[in-house]
């Protein structure tokens, strides 16, 4: 279930899903990580386009564009989430696929093959805080979801892009409003309020560490010379009844931040957290059944005059 409403004001949650599970600067978005980490990003990604497919078809149906575009530009891929909805809904446009990961753009690769959409798709490998992008053509929407808070100088990106479009060009940016949440408030029985917790000493890490995860996008585009024609908050509930996915995502997602979480945490705690995270153990996440995925995404669509 989807919901939405305006926003105009500055948000104070966390816009920074890939700050969570897929860590800072190691994930689809980011500068570098190891062919393992790529696999467990990876992985998480594919759970999460999966779950939220429907949202993310949502997303891009209602984007202002005054003609469907023939040549799109998706920034910060990872392996395809964004590109593959925009490819179903613009059946007539072409998509270059950017990311820094060159394992996860051959993850793309193989999705798009095995689709038959490879004619559709070309990607590129390219670090989007580099002085000068790739030639990546002339694009008449550029499309980046939970991408442009990693970078270092995201005014430098904002300002490329609006290069990037032609006049009347469209860009599309989506950012997680809050790390998806998938436990009720009082579980688990020993430990209420753990999931809380633990994101509560990963939103402390990631303040220091992605500076940008938060930001209120609007008054960035307009200094970078775009239009801001839309700003909206969409809400996003979906019951873990509906299949296994919600409960491997769930655990893939809890596995990625613990890593920050644990430090903050007392004994208790991350022993409660270790117990739901052993996939064979009697209390695993995966074997709950009340859990449910809730989480927003913040969407700014701007036009380059």
């Amino acid at each position: 279930m989807t919901s939405e409403h305006g926003h105009a004001a500055h948000h104070d949650g966390p816009h920074a899903h890939h700050d969570g599970p897929h860590g800072r600067h190691d994930g689809p978005h980011g500068r570098h990580g190891g062919s393992h980490d790529d696999a467990g990003q990876a992985e998480l990604l594919d759970l999460d386009a999966e779950v939220l497919a429907t949202h993310l078809a949502d997303i891009t149906a209602r984007l202002p564009l005054t003609a469907p575009p023939r040549r799109i530009v998706d920034l910060g891929s990872g392996t395809g989430a964004g590109t593959f909805a925009l490819l179903d809904r613009f059946p007539d446009a072409h998509v270059t696929a950017v990311d820094s990961s060159a394992g996860h753009l051959a993850l793309l690769r193989e999705k798009a093959r095995a689709r038959g959409l490879d004619g559709r798709v070309h990607t590129v490998q390219a670090d989007l805080d580099a002085d000068a992008w790739p030639d990546l053509g002339r694009p008449e929407l550029v499309w980046a979801s939970a991408s442009m808070h990693h970078l270092a100088r995201p005014g430098h990106a904002l300002r490329a892009v609006r290069e990037l479009l032609p006049p009347g060009g469209v860009f599309a940016l989506v950012e997680l409003a809050g790390f998806p949440r998938f436990l009720p408030s009082h579980a688990p029985a020993d430990r209420p309020g753990l999931e809380e917790r633990a994101h509560a000493a990963t939103d402390r890490f990631h303040a220091e560490h992605v500076p940008h995860r938060g930001a209120d996008w609007g008054p960035m585009l307009t200094a970078a010379g775009f239009d801001v024609e839309d700003e909206r908050t969409v809400t996003v509930t979906v019951d873990g009844t509906a299949g296994d996915a919600v409960g491997r995502y769930a655990l893939r997602s809890l596995e990625r931040i613990r890593g920050a979480a644990a430090p903050a945490l007392d004994a208790a705690d991350l022993a409660a957290l270790e117990a739901l995270l052993d996939e064979s153990g009697p209390h695993s996440i995966t074997r709950r059944d009340d859990l449910a995925v809730r989480t927003e995404r913040t969407v700014w669509t701007a036009r380059r005059p």
